[in-house]
């Protein structure tokens, strides 16, 4: 078996990864989580949330594939979504959220917060471009910086505070918007 690991792929799909999950902008969903819920176990939700992704990545292909939809098409829906949730942190917009759940650590904090519609369409996307290989590891640096995230969520909304957070949210929306504008580009060419 060989492996084809390539820091450029790596470096990106990690960065598209730690756009879309967005964890620091989650930093005040998380924090008022443990004010309602209590203690958030860290270490449950990274582990489980990057177990829904790295298994999404290798059944997600075949998901879509019973239903009859290729990876080029789920690539370009996954550019609109991935377009529309960088316009959100840009314009500091909601276009979409569901209610704030009750529970957390696994729901809502692993599934749908971190490993959400837009992580996995992300992945499937990232799918059509790179190595498997490479977005592993790229899924692995971000459940490492999510752990982080969750563990010391509090010390870093003392730190950065509420505008270092929204500038955060912004820098990496655009770098979002991008991608999602090369996503579109690389596979619309393969529905024709």
């Amino acid at each position: 078996m060989e492996f084809n690991f390539d820091f450029r792929e790596i470096a990106t799909a990690t960065m598209v990864l730690f756009a879309v999950i967005d964890i620091l902008g989650s930093v005040p969903i998380i924090i008022g989580l443990r004010k309602k819920v209590g203690h958030i176990e860290s270490e449950k939700a990274s582990i489980v949330s990057s177990a829904i992704m790295v298994a999404f990545l290798f059944v997600g292909e075949e998901i879509l594939n019973l239903i009859g939809i290729d990876v080029y098409s789920f690539a370009v829906a996954g550019s609109f979504i991935i377009f529309f949730l960088a316009l959100e942190m840009i314009l500091g917009i909601t276009l979409y959220r569901e209610d704030e759940p009750e529970s957390a650590s696994i729901v809502p904090i692993a599934f749908p917060l971190i490993a959400g519609a837009g992580t996995l369409t992300a992945l499937l996307s990232l799918r059509a471009e790179y190595y498997v290989e490479n977005i592993i590891v790229a899924i692995l640096i971000n459940t490492i910086f999510v752990y982080l995230v969750l563990k010391s969520s509090k010390k870093i909304e003392k730190v950065l505070g509420k505008n270092g957070l929204n500038i955060i949210r912004k820098v990496f929306g655009v770098i979002l918007l991008a991608i999602a504008v090369k996503l579109f580009a690389a596979n619309v060419n393969q529905l024709f």
